[in-house]
């Protein structure tokens, strides 16, 4: 099954020309996930994905830069005529913010569910869960942690066939989980393997929480707002540095590192080059970047810069310079330590287990 993410806006607090603010779609399988919905997330996804048929919306926490652009895609469905359920969670206040946003905007006609998770609440979906984690930032704040289940162990056919099953299209009952012949699933079945794990931190503090619930997972989302020189602001503020969360990334054995919620107050490279320093092989993804998460006996996460992106004719890059190919498309890569590249031209993530 498919999993990645599209970062559809990776900057904090406020957009700038290059980044808008916090939204990540988690997309696995035909499920499609929404992890907060700053400002101007509707255009973002109509520029990349499209405006897909979201399941869920997860908030982090309640500050304006990360959901102010709820209520517009609220009214963008149902506009839409959209039928099928939507559920809203986040931290507590969240139901009383969606009640109020729908006072003013208006109610929809599609049923809306609005959950409040506390730490340790779970979310079970098909084939995965979601796990809120207490974040420390300014008020009540949630990291999550996506965790698919376990996958069955590996066929051994020739075990089987040692055991007397001939007729090869009994393996495929041996696999769903049925005994033949006298011979159960345990004795051709190896064990079993983990499913893939992917952790959000929200903005927060580096916290023993999200360290916990990082441990060895394949991707870790987490808010570099700062650069070291601030790490007093940095702890003032609910937010953490890159060399902070690089710091975390590593001690929790993570597969792979992005870094988000850019403060304009300092360069991107700034931000990479002192992750690195920590945690090799961190990543700082733009806007519309994808981030393609196999199982880990396929290989590593592929960061694919630009993948979201919709593809826009010659004469639209002429007119918008910050549409792919346009004409200070290098001069925005070069801003954000990255060599232009094509389109698809994908970085493979080191491994740092």
């Amino acid at each position: 099954m498919d999993l990645h993410l599209l970062f559809v806006g990776t900057g904090g607090s406020a957009p700038t020309a290059r980044r808008g603010l916090p939204a990540l779609l988690v997309q696995r399988g035909g499920e499609h996930v929404l992890i907060d919905c700053g400002e101007g997330t509707q255009r973002q996804l109509m520029r990349s994905s499209g405006l897909v048929e979201l399941d869920l919306v997860l908030l982090t926490h309640l500050h304006a830069d990360h959901w102010l652009g709820l209520p517009g895609l609220l009214k963008t469905f149902d506009l839409r005529e959209r039928t099928a359920s939507l559920t809203v969670a986040g931290p507590e206040g969240t139901a009383s913010a969606i009640a109020g946003l729908l006072r003013l905007a208006g109610g929809v006609r599609y049923p809306l569910e609005v959950l409040e998770l506390a730490a340790g609440d779970e979310l079970p979906r098909d084939g995965w869960r979601i796990h809120a984690i207490e974040a420390q930032h300014r008020g009540p704040a949630r990291g999550y942690a996506l965790v698919e289940d376990a996958r069955p162990g590996r066929f051994d056919p020739e075990r089987a066939q040692a055991l007397g099953i001939a007729d090869r299209r009994d393996f495929g009952r041996l696999q769903r989980g049925e005994t033949v012949d006298g011979v159960s699933p345990e004795q051709v079945m190896g064990p079993p393997r983990a499913g893939r794990k992917l952790v959000v931190s929200g903005d927060t503090r580096p916290c023993d929480a999200i360290r916990l619930a990082a441990w060895q997972a394949d991707v870790l989302v987490h808010e570099a707002t700062f650069t070291d020189d601030q790490r007093g602001r940095a702890r003032k503020t609910g937010h953490s540095t890159a060399a902070q969360a690089a710091e975390l990334a590593a001690s929790a054995e993570v597969r792979a590192l992005a870094l988000t919620h850019l403060s304009a107050r300092h360069r991107p490279t700034d931000a990479l080059a002192e992750a690195r320093t920590r945690f090799p092989g961190a990543l700082l993804p733009r806007d519309f970047d994808l981030l393609e998460i196999p199982f880990p006996e396929r290989g590593a996460p592929l960061h694919v810069p630009g993948g979201g992106r919709v593809r826009p004719s010659a004469a639209a890059s002429l007119d918008d310079p910050e549409a792919e190919g346009g004409p200070d498309a290098a001069d925005a890569d070069a801003a954000d330590g990255r060599t232009p590249a094509p389109s698809r031209d994908a970085a493979r993530v080191r491994d740092v287990r």
